[in-house]
């Protein structure tokens, strides 16, 4: 499976983009948005395209239709202001879930935030007050792509870290917020391109103590 990974030099991203060459079934082509990101990967021989999220759709779509799947793992970071989080991680997000459809595809993961589900309700996450603009953009990002007819499937990681990934997560609807590292993320990505069951799927995820793939079996 070719698979499109939209922020690829994030640092999920470059984990997922390392997994999927790892991997007999599938090849990565990483979209990048920076001239000086093109020789890290090219030097790993990764298929790479030069592409801003914040340019047109058309640009996106003609990257996507060498794809089989696309994964949203984008974000503006925690150094941008309000603007850019909503350039990047909705519409930028919302703008790649267009360019799939113009080019074919119909299968797209996106990597959204543990509980964004909740936004609206009276009991949502605490980390949420103080992200508000994030979670508004990754709420809206995921009702748009849950109403698309787009195969999705929607993975809300806990707080992120750089531990080295323990292959065992648990998931589910209503979890607390807890750590999950990065690499655990990118496995779960991949398990779920390989999982037709998790398409139309939403769920949030933290570490635990069940396999990934039979994590996913449950869902």
């Amino acid at each position: 499976m070719n698979v499109l990974i939209i922020g690829a030099n994030g640092q999920i991203g470059q984990r997922l983009v390392k997994k999927l060459q790892e991997s007999s079934q599938h090849n990565p082509i990483a979209m990048i948005r920076k001239e000086e990101q093109l020789k890290k990967f090219e030097e790993q021989g990764v298929k790479t395209a030069l592409i801003d999220l914040e340019g047109s759709i058309d640009g996106i779509a003609n990257v996507a239709k060498d794809a089989d799947a696309v994964v949203f793992t984008a974000g503006s970071g925690g150094h941008t202001g309000a603007d850019k989080t909503m350039l990047i991680d909705l519409d930028g997000a919302i703008k790649s879930m267009k360019a799939a459809k113009q080019a074919g595809v119909k299968r797209f993961i996106i990597v959204s935030g543990i509980g964004v589900h909740r936004w609206h309700t009276n009991n949502y996450l605490e980390w949420m007050d103080s992200s508000p603009v994030y979670s508004a953009a990754k709420y809206y990002a995921d009702v748009w792509l849950e109403r698309s007819s787009l195969d999705y499937t929607i993975i809300r990681p806990g707080k992120l870290t750089n531990d080295p990934g323990a292959g065992k997560v648990k998931v589910g609807n209503g979890l607390e917020f807890k750590q999950i590292s990065r690499e655990d993320v990118a496995s779960a990505i991949i398990s779920s391109l390989e999982n037709d069951q998790t398409i139309g799927k939403a769920f949030d995820m933290i570490g635990g103590e069940t396999p990934i793939e039979e994590a996913l079996r449950t869902l």
